[in-house]
């Protein structure tokens, strides 16, 4: 099931609204709107962090001026909350059956095709 994408920053449960990527050959890190795709090398942040974010010494820091909006819903966020209410509404496994050579004191037990025999003295 596909979720919204979230801060990279640890421990963030917000949704991303915003992308980091870094070019190294210009020392320059850029803070734009969400990008279409999750992409290696680039990082999704909340908007705190977005704000927030400095570069690192020597570094320029170029941000998006304008909102940073959350993206739509698409078509597969409607399927993933589809699947997630029918997942909701299953029924719940019925309990495991037991086995009477399960039971307390029976000598002997079974745990699939394999049978437990207690050892001799």
């Amino acid at each position: 099931m596909r979720s919204p994408r979230r801060c990279s920053r640890n421990g963030c449960p917000r949704q991303a609204v915003a992308t980091l990527t870094y070019v190294y050959n210009d020392s320059t890190a850029v803070v734009g709107p969400l990008a279409a795709f999750a992409e290696p090398h680039t990082y999704d942040l909340c908007e705190p962090h977005a704000r927030s974010l400095t570069a690192p010494r020597g570094w320029e820091l170029v941000r998006h001026d304008g909102d940073f909006a959350p993206p739509p819903p698409t078509t597969d966020d409607l399927v993933a909350l589809a699947d997630a209410v029918r997942e909701a509404a299953r029924p719940p496994a019925p309990p495991p059956r037991t086995d009477e050579r399960d039971l307390p004191g029976h000598q002997t037990g079974r745990r699939g095709h394999l049978r437990v025999i207690p050892p001799t003295h």
